[in-house]
């Protein structure tokens, strides 16, 4: 669900701006050429995600990110790295060997 919540540009600014610290849906909107309906459904997306807290006071909501949300995809990066850095170590030199070799030619 974090994946497909950060997908979308929006929601990713939302984030952003979160990161900040909290806001009510009324200073998140003001952001955004959408329609309130919109932002709430965004909104909802990332309290899904546990990507953000919602808190009510009276009949105002605020926002705060939910930085423990973002566990699922450290997790997959971490993951991605253990499984992948070796081949790039391996990778990496030899395209640069070979990056040399075409500029040396080209310098000739």
């Amino acid at each position: 669900m974090v994946f497909r919540a950060l997908a979308h540009p929006t929601r990713r600014a939302v984030l952003t701006l979160l990161a900040d610290g909290e806001k009510t849906v009324s200073q998140l909107h003001a952001g955004f050429a959408i329609s309130q309906p919109a932002m709430s459904q965004h909104l909802a997306a990332l309290r899904a995600a546990g990507l953000v807290a919602e808190r009510r006071e009276g009949r105002n909501a605020y926002y705060r990110a939910e930085p423990s949300g973002m566990a699922p995809l450290m997790q997959f990066v971490e993951h991605y790295l253990e499984q992948h850095v070796e081949r790039y170590r391996e990778h990496w030199p030899k395209q640069l060997t070979r990056l040399k070799g075409v500029l040396a030619r080209m310098d000739q």
